[in-house]
């Protein structure tokens, strides 16, 4: 395995919002740092109009993403798009593995974001990405002209919905709550398109298809129906990529649990972003997070 010979000040895991700004903190005071990410932006890259990062009205979030790299790139620290499968304890310090090597350092970073959460019902993982997905942003192109349904009542679901009516024929808003939870600037825009059939108190329990979706399979009101759709929009929120970390508090939902400071149950360990149980999942606040993160981490190490 590579790099055993090194001991990093600090491994940073991740690189969306919070992983990337703590990475700019961290190689401003010139850390020894090494950052380990499938991906540069994380969800970012997913959002198409973003309109309250602060100082842009209004931004892509290609574009946001594009910026953030460009903001990494002035800064000199060890950078491998490798995804860290595990970090564990190594006498006083912390081991992340990945398929490629495994990497030493003084403290560590878990900035790992979320992932969807999955519907879990029958032809889901079948028609995944064949009619079945959770981005309405880099998917919904493909959808132009054709009969769609969106998962979910919250702020996701709704601006799924918003994104869809432009390029869709028709759109159904499955919810099986009896409300919204989403903002209610968003569920007024959504109720005001002809375009949009609401059905609350509405469960999925199928999705069927040939090679390609072609209907979803619902129960209302104890009725069961099968509508005709082309695309199944997923939008019931996501789950916290914290499985790579064990030995560290997390609550009830997997999120790892910090305080103020971005410290976690174990010292010279720190989380920052959306797989912590910071409340708030916006891109500003996990923004600021990881600044925090890369202070505390620099705090720690020059007060050993």
């Amino acid at each position: 395995m590579s790099g055993h010979s090194q001991v990093y000040d600090l491994i940073i895991v991740g690189a969306g919002p919070a992983g990337i700004t703590a990475a700019v903190y961290a190689a401003r005071k010139k850390m020894d740092l090494l950052v380990l990410t499938t991906n540069v932006g994380g969800q970012v890259v997913l959002s198409s109009e973003i309109e309250n990062y602060t100082g842009f009205q209004y931004i892509t979030g290609d574009e946001l993403g594009a910026k953030f790299q460009e903001h990494l790139k002035k800064y000199k620290f060890d950078f491998k798009m490798e995804e860290v499968e595990k970090v564990e304890r190594e006498g006083g310090l912390f081991r992340s593995t990945s398929k490629v090597g495994t990497y030493l350092c003084k403290t560590a970073i878990i900035a790992t974001g979320r992932k969807p959460r999955e519907l879990k019902v029958q032809g889901e993982t079948e028609f995944k990405n064949r009619g079945v997905t959770y981005c309405a942003t880099c998917d919904g192109p493909l959808f132009e002209g054709l009969d769609v349904a969106v998962v979910g009542g919250g702020n996701s679901a709704l601006e799924a919905v918003l994104q869809l009516i432009k390029i869709a024929k028709s759109v159904y808003l499955l919810h099986r709550g009896s409300q919204f939870g989403a903002d209610t600037v968003l569920v007024e825009k959504v109720k005001a398109s002809d375009k949009v059939k609401i059905w609350l108190n509405t469960q999925v329990k199928e999705i069927v298809g040939d090679k390609l979706v072609t209907g979803i399979r619902v129960q209302r009101n104890g009725e069961e129906r099968l509508l005709s759709v082309q695309g199944v929009f997923v939008e019931i929120g996501a789950v916290p990529n914290s499985d790579v970390i064990g030995f560290v508090e997390k609550n009830r939902a997997g999120e790892i649990i910090v305080n103020c400071k971005c410290e976690t149950s174990v010292p010279g360990l720190f989380a920052a972003g959306d797989v912590t149980n910071v409340p708030q999942k916006q891109i500003v606040v996990a923004a600021g997070e990881g600044c925090k993160a890369a202070l505390s981490a620099f705090r720690y190490l020059s007060q050993k």
